[in-house]
C-alpha cells in the first residue's frame, strides 16, 4: 500500500504544484488573481484524480479486485495527505522566500475587482488572512485547508465507486495486502 500511495500521492502532488507554481507567478506579476480559483480548483481536481486511479490500482493488483470501503477511503485519504502536503510545503517555499508580500498584490486585485462597493468585505477578508499568515503554523493551516476539501470530497466519492465486497462466487483471490 506504501508504494501506492507515494506513487499517486506524489504525481498529484507534481500537478497541483506545478499549476501552483504557474499561476501564481503569472498572477503575482501582472497582478491580477480574477479567474485563477476557478483554473486552481479545476487543477486540483485533475490532480486528485490521481486518488481514483490509486485506489483501484491498489484494489486490481494487490487485493484480487476487491476492495471495502474503510480500505479505499484509507488509500485515498493517504494519497490526499502526500499530495496535499507537498502543495503546503511550495507554498510555504514560494511564499517566505520568493513572494513575501503576495498578501499587499492580491490585496490590490481584490479590490480592483470588487470595487468601491466591496471594498470593507475585502479589508475585512484580508485582516482575517493577515492575521492567519502572521506565523508559519497559520500558513500551514490556512493552505492545507484551500487543498484538502477537495481531496476528502474526490476521496469519499472514488471509495463509493469502487469498494468491492467478497462474493462467495468470485473466482477472485485475495493476493496479499
Amino acid at each position: 500500500m506504501k508504494k501506492i500511495v507515494f506513487i499517486f500521492g506524489l504525481i498529484a502532488g507534481l500537478i497541483v504544484t506545478a499549476m501552483m507554481i504557474g499561476s501564481v507567478t503569472v498572477c503575482y506579476n501582472n497582478a491580477d488573481f480574477e479567474g485563477n480559483m476557478v483554473i486552481g480548483f479545476a487543477v486540483m481536481a485533475l490532480a486528485f484524480s490521481m486518488v481514483f486511479v490509486g485506489i483501484k490500482n491498489y484494489r486490481d493488483k494487490y487485493l484480487g479486485g476487491q476492495i471495502t470501503f474503510l480500505k479505499a477511503l484509507k488509500v485515498g485519504l493517504l494519497i490526499t495527505l502526500v499530495a496535499s502536503t507537498m502543495y503546503v510545503v511550495v507554498w510555504l517555499i514560494d511564499f517566505y522566500i520568493f513572494i513575501p508580500d503576495f498578501l499587499d498584490k492580491y490585496e490590490v486585485s481584490r479590490l480592483k475587482a470588487m470595487g468601491p462597493d466591496g471594498k470593507a468585505d475585502v479589508e475585512k477578508e484580508m485582516a482575517m488572512y493577515r492575521m492567519w499568515y502572521k506565523t508559519p503554523i497559520g500558513v500551514i493551516l490556512v493552505t492545507y485547508m484551500e487543498i484538502l476539501p477537495m481531496g476528502i470530497l474526490i476521496t469519499l466519492i472514488s471509495a463509493l465507486i469502487l469498494k468491492r465486497k467478497r462474493n462467495e462466487n468470485s473466482s477472485y483471490q485475495r493476493a496479499g495486502a
